[in-house]
């Protein structure tokens, strides 16, 4: 079996990457590898049972065609055309410059739009009641970034994503699903193809099949950083210690952030308080949304947000979130994420755990009656009630609660003492893949983009990235 073109994973990053080479009229041969299911098959359990599973043999959440990020929230962050830069969603504009990453963004929400992306834009109005929330962040420390949110909607985002797939399909792309890509072939610094097994065999040790290509592409996602690393461990794939997003996961009552899910639908708030200064953000809120949970390798189970457009709850949910860089010696900050995520598991008997704000500081755990009387139902059942604390980490958790408390400055009510923690939350990516401008590693023909390699994080972005390595690959041809 030999390709022009082999990509692992089937995320938006590749999913875009695809299209647009579609759309440029290419001839090559092209193969997704995907570990998970096509995006009609994926479903959750948990809300028929009321707690994870722990599906086998991979997670319909973290696995399968369009990835983890559009099986939480679907939504996609622009800019401000005013914006000097790009303030979140990664470090393409590091590699393309900020004016075309705008120009890719411009470009790759209408495709969006084509396939049927909400047109309704959150957080472009009301630009003198937003103006004085930014304010009154500043007083507090606190960054308010603004700017323009498209809303898919989880529920909505699989039918849009079910229409892209099928375009692939039906224009030539061969696409390989429930199949994990466990190695990679390269000889003298060159990449020659992958070597895969079915899925149903993922932690088993069985005969691999080699799957040859010209080039290959590395649009692994979050799911797969975890693997990226190791892969760059053995073949010496070039990178430089990349940093870990840790926190937990808030919920509160929609009351509370009424004036923020109005004005902004999502607010992105980022301070460096208290004594450490590490960078702590809020993420992927939820407004009227559930708090979930995924599974990753070795049945890590971590918490997330889903936002549906049709079924609405009472409370918000949004990630906190603490970056960590680490230095010399240490450089595995994957294996450092794995193991607090594993302890906290462990404390849950393999759940998430959740624990009132008003037990953390009183030094004590949460018991399950304590939460079934608490004013903040939790949406996510099968979360156990417990004590973060125990294994999240003095500084990670320090940190977390410096920024809550600085942020009930801006939003009274945000340290209610009700108020639910859930953790972990964790963001995945690979020590930083080094690329060349034309996303090309230190191997010859093996490329990186997406979340899992360090270059983006967001839908929007992975998908970006997508579309113009498919303009980088036609050019060089």
């Amino acid at each position: 079996m030999t390709y022009d073109l082999i990509i692992v994973g089937g995320g938006p990053s590749s999913a875009f990457l695809c299209y647009e080479l579609i759309k440029l009229g290419s001839n090559k041969k092209v193969l997704i590898i995907e570990q998970g299911k096509r995006v009609e098959e994926r479903n959750c359990p948990i809300e028929k049972l009321g707690q994870c599973v722990k599906c086998k043999p991979t997670c319909c959440i973290t696995t399968g065609f369009s990835g983890a990020g559009a099986f939480s929230d679907g939504k996609l962050s622009l800019y401000n055309p005013e914006d000097d830069d790009i303030y979140v969603g990664g470090n393409l504009h590091k590699y393309i410059g900020v004016d075309k990453t705008k120009e890719l963004i411009d470009y790759t929400d209408k495709v969006y739009l084509e396939f049927g992306a909400d047109t309704k834009l959150e957080g472009t109005k009301n630009k003198e009641e937003i103006s004085k929330i930014r304010e009154k962040a500043k007083k507090a420390d606190i960054t308010l970034i603004n700017i323009p949110i498209r809303h898919l909607g989880t529920e909505k985002s699989h039918a849009l994503y079910c229409k892209i797939q099928d375009y692939l399909l039906n224009n030539g792309i061969e696409i390989m699903f429930q199949t994990t890509v466990s190695d990679l072939i390269i000889e003298n610094n060159e990449v020659k193809g992958v070597k895969v097994k079915d899925s149903m065999y993922v932690d088993k040790d069985v005969e691999l099949r080699s799957i040859y290509a010209n080039k290959v592409v590395l649009a692994v996602g979050r799911k797969g950083a975890n693997w990226l690393s190791k892969m760059c461990d053995i073949y010496g794939i070039a990178t430089k210690t990349g940093c870990i997003d840790i926190g937990i996961r808030y919920e509160l009552p929609n009351s509370i952030m009424r004036e923020i899910n109005k004005l902004l639908y999502e607010g992105k708030f980022i301070a460096r308080l208290g004594h450490f200064k590490d960078k702590v953000r809020t993420f992927c809120q939820n407004p009227s949304g559930f708090v979930s949970s995924e599974v990753y390798d070795e049945n890590i189970n971590l918490v997330n947000g889903h936002s549906y457009k049709s079924k609405k709850s009472e409370n918000t949910n949004l990630a906190i979130l603490v970056s960590h860089n680490f230095n010399y010696p240490f450089d595995k900050p994957i294996e450092y994420g794995r193991n607090i995520a594993k302890n906290l598991n462990a404390l849950g008997n393999g759940n998430v755990i959740v624990q009132r704000l008003g037990d953390i500081y009183r030094g004590k755990r949460t018991w399950n009656d304590e939460l079934q009387n608490n004013s903040v139902k939790p949406t996510l059942k099968s979360a156990v009630a417990g004590d973060i604390t125990y294994a999240l980490g003095y500084r990670t958790m320090t940190d977390i609660l410096e920024f809550i408390r600085g942020l009930d400055k801006v939003i009274e009510g945000f340290a209610n003492p009700d108020n639910l923690l859930y953790g972990p939350e964790i963001k995945f990516y690979c020590n930083s893949v080094l690329i060349n401008q034309k996303f090309e590693t230190s191997v010859m023909g093996l490329y990186s983009i997406g979340d899992g390699g360090g270059m983006t994080r967001g839908l929007m972005m992975a998908s970006c990235s997508g579309v113009q390595l498919a303009r980088f690959l036609e050019e060089d041809d």
